[in-house]
């Protein structure tokens, strides 16, 4: 390798680390945000069904602006549109902190997902673009981790500041701007992205790839579902909150803990083999919840149960960035964020809609079920190539 080469690859991985830094603060003021909100309107007496709704909104918002994102894109450019959005997102958490009303939270919280779904899309399209095809395995499983430990660092830092006052706004307020300042020090270094060629729209790829689509379906549907559900599932089996809430964070863990190995593996196995795995060992873990929910084994099984479930989104990502490239790299993203907030908002209210007529087994029937026809299209697409 020549020395210009090896200049080279050094700030190819330096943007990477930039990217991912970006991300991760970003990630830490969205999970900041959802549980302060939460905190806010129980104190206010709202009653659960509005706070629901009103968090709702932030998933709308993600939604509606996904399929604008290409054409932000082509017309102010990846970066420039970028760094408005982590600007737009400090100011409309600050309206939220300033109002205080959870009336006037229902058209800012659409906002803050209208503005920060951008940033987010863009972000995973400069990784993509910028992973070596060779590692891209081993950077996606990163780039997964790293959102997810932000995401459950978020809460956290509620902790340290508690639920009251501007302190936790300020936090979140302070982390978009950080965000914004980290990807104006890379800026320079990352990709252009859908500069020429043939424009491609979100709603037109989606039938280009129907069946990754399908995966971010479910794997977004699972994790909300599984966030929102287990803790009911596990009064019915008259389990203890804090035991529930102690297995949900296992299976957080699991999800931080190993995508990178996953990632590792696909890059042996392929990405597309690896999350026909993920999806077999989701459906088992379905299967053996009602089993194992009152043993020890519990706890291993919902650690590798949140590393598999959240894996076939990575492994989505990975075969994303191995098929597609220019206009439709940046359309398959927000493509992927358009269904992530599909998913988020459809199979939730489905496993409690089941879990009201059958009881408390209609949450792993109907993940397992949801998850089974995943495989079942996998096969039939794999015998249609």
């Amino acid at each position: 390798m020549s020395l210009a080469e090896a200049d080279n690859e050094k700030m190819q991985w330096a943007a990477i680390t930039g990217v991912i830094a970006t991300v991760s603060v970003f990630a830490i003021a969205q999970g900041l945000s959802y549980p302060l909100l939460s905190f806010i309107l129980q104190r206010q007496g709202v009653s659960p069904a509005m706070i629901g709704l009103s968090a709702a909104m932030t998933p709308v918002g993600f939604i509606v602006s996904s399929p604008l994102i290409p054409a932000l894109a082509r017309r102010f450019g990846a970066g420039r549109t970028a760094l408005t959005c982590a600007a737009l997102s400090a100011i409309v958490l600050a309206l939220i902190g300033w109002t205080q009303n959870v009336y006037l939270w229902f058209p800012l919280r659409f906002l803050i997902g209208v503005v920060t779904n951008p940033l987010y899309v863009l972000s995973e399209i400069w990784v993509i673009a910028l992973a070596p095809p060779l590692r891209r395995g081993r950077v996606m499983g990163v780039y997964s981790t790293v959102i997810s430990a932000g995401f459950a660092t978020g809460p956290l830092c509620l902790l340290a500041v508690g639920t009251v006052g501007w302190p936790p706004f300020l936090v979140g307020i302070f982390a978009f701007i950080f965000c914004g300042a980290c990807l104006a020090l890379v800026l320079p270094r990352l990709p252009k992205v859908n500069e020429a060629g043939h424009s491609v729209s979100v709603m037109g790829f989606i039938p280009l790839a129907w069946l990754l689509m399908s995966a971010v379906v479910v794997a977004a549907g699972f994790e909300q579902a599984v966030l929102a559900l287990l803790p009911v599932y596990g009064t019915h089996h008259g389990i203890a909150d804090i035991r529930m809430s102690a297995l949900l964070s296992v299976m957080i863990a699991g999800n931080i803990a190993m995508q990178v190995p996953l990632g590792l593996l696909a890059e042996r196995l392929t990405a597309r083999l690896v999350r026909f795995i993920c999806i077999l060992a989701t459906v088992l873990g379905c299967a053996l919840l009602p089993l194992l929910i009152d043993t020890p084994l519990i706890w291993p099984c919902v650690f590798i149960w949140g590393a598999v479930s959240y894996g076939i989104y990575t492994m989505s990502i990975i075969e994303l960035g191995e098929r597609f490239t220019g206009s439709a790299l940046v359309a398959g993203n927000a493509a992927f964020s358009l269904m992530w907030g599909v998913g988020g908002i459809a199979v939730p209210p489905l496993a409690g809609g089941v879990m009201d007529v059958i009881g408390a087994s209609g949450l792993p029937i109907t993940l397992g079920a949801i998850c089974l026809a995943l495989a079942v299209a996998t096969v039939i697409r794999r015998r249609m190539v």
